[in-house]
């Protein structure tokens, strides 16, 4: 799991000059139930009836699948993920709600305004497309193809998308202290550049609809029928010509493909035909004579798309980006239709989420610590933190030991991991400073303005970071988030408050279902230092072969044996209208080498921990061995029921396998899961051949 994304503000000292008018009835009346509790262990999701050695997820999830059906507003129901999301999301939506109605302090009101804006749809209905007309008349103006870079620069220092590709500062791959500015692909709005190239019944049937959605969009923003089809046309043609460009996410996710250092005369050679430098002075950024170039071979051919295409197809495509980033916040017509492709077609979803969910996402991405700063204050005490550093710390005793014991591991380089774990930084609840916000202004009457204003401020912190220090103790997840993710360049893993609570982390249960939940979590992050991406950085963050060759080759031949065994798992069955989708186990390789890993190092820790206690492995509670609950606590994280189109759309574009390969294909690989369901060698959760890395 792992992440990664000037004007003042007014303040108001007395509580009492902030309380704002109510919300329009349709926001205000709004008022959801709070979510039922998680049980951490959860017997009634077991199948009594399925053989645990046959088909393990089966058997921990099979009654909790059967009788938990996606919601309508949603594509994929996990009962860990989903259920604490939708707990904290619910929290979250307290405190938003309170302090868009009267709040305390001015950075209540600043998130208060914030969602408020979000909530006020007769305001949004009322507004129509005058929000986006400064972008639509820059646009329009456009008089050659040559004018693409000061438009494009224009729009983004206005906070309106800035397509074809993102540019941002980053980590220096080589040198993790230094920050540099880097560019790489984009300009898609399909999940992936396979739903443009691949020649396949369902993808040539989601093109067709695709561009009817497109027709249909621009049609709603003023275009003829005739107009709009032209326009559509030349979206989908400029947005194939960027797909057919663009390195696949197989190659992208390996960093010495991403890695090409270019002065900024050389990079601009690239791509005569659009002016970096106007580009560069437009969105503020410093000075700098070099940057990454992500995808060298993409900006050759968006450099020929320039020269080839018409300006009115640039036009066309400039409006479309402009609708399509905005869609979920016009008016209803808009939103309705960019949710009937999008949500419906792409994904299965049968509803949108109701309003105040979208609000309180959309604020908590935002202004994220701003709230986070109050959430915790509520909902994670300080005795959880500590509890959680004995668990880390437990974690990475075991990680240690585990490479020490490493057969296929040279002494060489196996003092080098243990350097390399020394040097891991944990990072748990919530930053240790707090971002300023100050800068932001924010008005509950401009839900454009606001989005287009934090945009604007959220690239000026990323922009200013250029040539500055790295901050060590920066956060890339706000603190209510039920995820975790360890970061190469930093070598550190981060465990938002959000996750660190039940179903995985409960200090009323036995240590087994502890380790099983939280234990694996932690283990994962730490594994994903030594994974196939993870294991090319050194422990100080810089990307640095330092395994021998012969434990390289000895690394690979074991995540090669990964790849292809989840390669065989199957994500979507056959049917009439689609062929069977298995899943990519090059593109998830990296979280599959984790879970495996994790799976095994949290059960080392849970033996230490049981044996420290003077408990034993095989120790009962509810007739299930201390062993059997760790596997079933770990499994049941990963009980899920998700839409086909959702799965199918996964199998291609998420680097995670689905809940019932994240079960089976980690357990199948421990013996100790085989050991303690007492398995014969040879059923499939027990295979005579299995892989392992760590």
């Amino acid at each position: 799991m792992r992440p990664f994304h000037l004007v003042s503000v007014l303040l108001l000292s007395a509580a009492s000059a902030m309380a704002q008018a109510p919300l329009p009835a349709s926001a205000a009346d709004v008022r959801p139930t709070p979510p039922p509790a998680i049980k951490s262990f959860d017997l009634a999701a077991i199948d009594k009836t399925a053989d645990p050695c046959a088909d393990f997820y089966q058997y921990a999830c099979g009654s909790w699948v059967k009788q938990n059906p996606i919601p309508s507003d949603q594509v994929r129901w996990a009962r860990s993920f989903s259920l604490l999301q939708e707990r904290n999301r619910y929290l979250l939506w307290q405190q938003l709600d309170a302090a868009s109605r009267s709040p305390k302090d001015p950075l209540e009101k600043q998130y208060g305004d914030y969602y408020a804006a979000c909530m006020n749809t007769p305001l949004v209905e009322q507004k129509g497309l005058t929000p986006l007309k400064p972008a639509f008349d820059r646009i329009a103006a456009l008089k050659d193809a040559r004018g693409l870079a000061p438009l494009i620069g224009e729009l983004a220092s206005e906070g309106s998308p800035a397509p074809l590709f993102r540019f941002n500062v980053e980590q220096d791959e080589k040198d993790s202290t230094k920050q540099i500015a880097g560019i790489s692909q984009a300009g898609l709005s399909l999940p992936d550049r396979d739903y443009y190239i691949v020649e396949n019944q369902r993808f040539k049937e989601i093109r067709k609809q695709y561009l009817e959605h497109l027709t249909k969009m621009f049609v709603l923003a003023g275009d003829t029928p005739e107009k709009a089809a032209e326009e559509a046309s030349s979206v989908i043609k400029i947005e194939t010509a960027l797909a057919k460009a663009s390195m696949s996410r197989t190659d992208f996710r390996m960093p010495e493909n991403r890695y090409h250092i270019y002065t900024v005369p050389d990079f601009q050679k690239l791509a005569p035909e659009f002016d970096f430098n106007v580009y560069f002075k437009d969105v503020n950024v410093g000075s700098f004579e070099s940057l990454n170039v992500a995808t060298p071979d993409f900006f050759k051919e968006m450099n020929q798309l320039i020269a080839s295409e018409p300006v009115d197809a640039w036009k066309s495509y400039l409006r479309w980006q402009t609708l399509h980033v905005s869609a979920a916040n016009l008016p209803k017509a808009f939103f309705d239709e960019n949710f009937a492709f999008f949500g419906k077609t792409l994904a299965g979803q049968k509803e949108p989420e109701p309003r105040w969910k979208q609000c309180t996402s959309m604020t908590d991405r935002a202004l994220g610590e701003a709230v986070g700063q109050d959430w915790v204050k509520k909902n994670f005490p300080p005795q959880a933190k500590a509890n959680m550093d004995k668990l880390v710390a437990a974690l990475e005793k075991s990680l240690g030991d585990d490479i020490k014991t490493l057969p296929w591991m040279s002494e060489e380089t196996k003092k080098a991991a243990e350097e390399k774990l020394a040097m891991i930084r944990n990072k748990i609840g919530y930053p240790e400073k707090w971002r300023d916000y100050t800068a932001l202004m924010v008005t509950r009457d401009d839900l454009i303005g606001d989005l287009h204003r934090e945009a604007i401020f959220e690239r000026n912190y990323n922009l200013n970071k250029l040539g500055k220090p790295v901050d060590e103790k920066e956060w890339g997840m706000t603190p209510p988030t039920v995820n975790a993710y360890y970061s190469s360049s930093m070598n550190d893993i981060n465990f938002p408050a959000g996750i660190l609570q039940p179903p995985f982390f409960d200090f009323t249960i036995d240590p087994a279902v502890n380790f099983g939940g939280i234990g694996v979590v932690i283990g994962h992050e730490m594994t994903h230092g030594f994974d196939d991406q993870g294991s090319k950085y050194d422990g100080k963050g810089n990307l640095r072969e330092w395994q021998t060759a012969a434990d390289r080759k000895a690394f690979t031949e074991r995540t090669d044996c990964e790849a292809d065994e989840y390669s065989g798992f199957e994500a979507a069955p056959a049917h009439d209208s689609a062929q069977a989708q298995n899943l990519n186990g090059k593109l998830t390789l990296g979280e599959n080498t984790a879970d495996n890993g994790g799976l095994r190092i949290a059960y080392m820790a849970l033996l230490d921990t049981l044996a420290a206690q003077g408990k034993s492995i095989n120790d009962k509670i509810d007739d299930y061995t201390e062993a059997q609950r760790y596997f079933i606590g770990f499994a049941q994280v990963w009980c899920q029921n998700q839409t086909e189109q959702s799965a199918r759309q996964s199998a291609l574009t998420d680097p995670h396998s689905p809940g019932r390969w994240r079960v089976n294909g980690s357990v199948q690989n421990f013996d100790e899961f085989g050991k303690a369901f007492n398995c014969s060698k040879g059923k499939p959760m027990a295979p005579a051949k299995s892989c392992r890395v760590w």
